[in-house]
């Protein structure tokens, strides 16, 4: 096998920033930013628009589309005359 083609995998931190939640995985990601984890050590930090925590289908604060009248328009646009 060829030497040095794959990326580093090493610890580094996803933050969502819309809900403050946190969560330390391993990834190739790279980042600038560093934040200090709970056991005191420093991982690079990436952030994220949503996650788990800020996601609608996740927290049950979907919102439903109102399919009734889309249908009933879709009807009257398309009915024969």
């Amino acid at each position: 096998m060829k030497d040095n083609i794959h990326p580093d995998y090493e610890f580094v931190v996803f933050k969502d920033i819309a809900s403050d939640f946190a969560i330390l995985t391993r990834s190739t990601k790279k980042s600038e930013e560093t934040i200090k984890w709970e056991d005191g050590k420093e991982y690079p930090l990436v952030n994220i628009e949503i996650s788990s925590a800020s996601h609608p289908f996740y927290t049950g604060k979907q919102k439903l589309l109102d399919t009734e009248g889309r249908i009933e328009k879709f009807k009257r646009r398309y009915q024969k005359n």
